[in-house]
């Protein structure tokens, strides 16, 4: 029999959670990974049904919200919009509507907030924000995961992040005013950050910077994203031209901190973006931090469908 729900809340941007259901998400990451590692079972979410929707190509995203759920001992139900009746035209609130009545919660990945928004209002079951133009709360999820397990807490740290000023940095820049941690951001002219659209109200944890060199100097960690995302194909090869400067490569690597990480959301474009060198060297955790989509991810579908879960002397779940 499914226990009732305790929880209706929505995973639409990363500032919907507070600093301290993010501690808990990672200590249950902590722990869930760990199980995983040694082949132990963990079912939590038996005969519960995750469906995905897809408006947005991934290889990332839907590998680990699927092999989550499945792990979780749920099941994980894909679907493309251009094979569903989203695709031919049917309002996103009465896809909400029917949608949420066959299943216990909702992954989106798609274009604007909006739409996620209006579904998730919708909704009689918890939506998750898989990716949309202006945050991708998942990603930044697994990444501060990955710096607080390779390097501890995160606190009072410095991120530079060279590039575009995308969803990711967008939601970098909300995670900086919840953990207290400094972003320094170089975009290229015309690029740079529009704090409305980032969902930020106030510059106290970050600071822009015409020189990435500049940004990246002292930096603990150095990040970026591809040049050109999703739905600015178009822009190419103007956006090659104006983002030639910005490559992290080793002489940007060699400003940050000694032991400053590099991390990188993938797919990757090797002499674009980022150095082969740097990528593929010593300083680079992108496996790592691609692999915590999948942990990060079960603990934050465990924390919507069950809430704050516990582990007992007796090693029984107790909610």
């Amino acid at each position: 029999m499914k226990k009732a729900q305790t929880r209706l809340g929505h995973y639409l941007q990363f500032k919907d959670f507070s600093c301290e259901e993010y501690e808990h998400l990672f200590a249950r990451t902590r722990w869930i990974k760990d199980k995983f590692k040694r082949y132990e079972r963990y079912w939590p979410l038996e005969d519960r049904t995750l469906a995905m929707i897809f408006e947005k190509p991934s290889t990332r995203t839907r590998l680990s919200f699927e092999a989550g759920m499945h792990q979780l001992g749920g099941a994980a139900i894909y679907l493309y919009t251009r094979d569903s009746q989203l695709g031919r035209g049917e309002p996103v609130e009465d896809a909400g509507q029917v949608i949420s009545r066959m299943c216990d919660l909702v992954m989106i990945r798609t274009f604007q907030q909006e739409i996620l928004s209006r579904f998730a209002a919708n909704s009689r079951v918890p939506v998750i924000n898989g990716l949309t133009n202006e945050y991708h709360p998942c990603q930044v999820l697994a990444d501060i995961y990955t710096y607080i397990e390779q390097r501890g807490p995160i606190r009072g740290k410095t991120l530079a992040w060279i590039g575009d000023s995308n969803n990711v940095c967008n939601t970098w820049l909300q995670a900086a005013t919840i953990f207290d941690f400094n972003v320094h951001v170089s975009t290229p002219p015309g690029y740079e950050v529009e704090p409305e659209r980032a969902g930020i109200y106030g510059d106290a944890n970050y600071e822009s910077f015409a020189d990435p060199m500049d940004a990246a100097r002292g930096a603990d960690l150095v990040t970026t994203d591809v040049w050109t995302s999703m739905g600015f194909e178009a822009e190419k090869e103007e956006r090659r031209r104006d983002f030639e400067n910005w490559q992290v490569d080793a002489d940007m690597m060699r400003a940050a901190k000694k032991d400053a990480l590099f991390m990188h959301c993938l797919p990757a474009h090797r002499g674009e973006e980022v150095a082969a060198e740097v990528i593929d060297g010593p300083q680079s955790v992108v496996w790592e931090e691609a692999e915590n989509r999948l942990h990060t991810q079960k603990a934050l579908m465990e924390f919507l469908l069950l809430g704050k879960v516990e582990k007992d002397k007796d090693k029984k779940v107790r909610r």
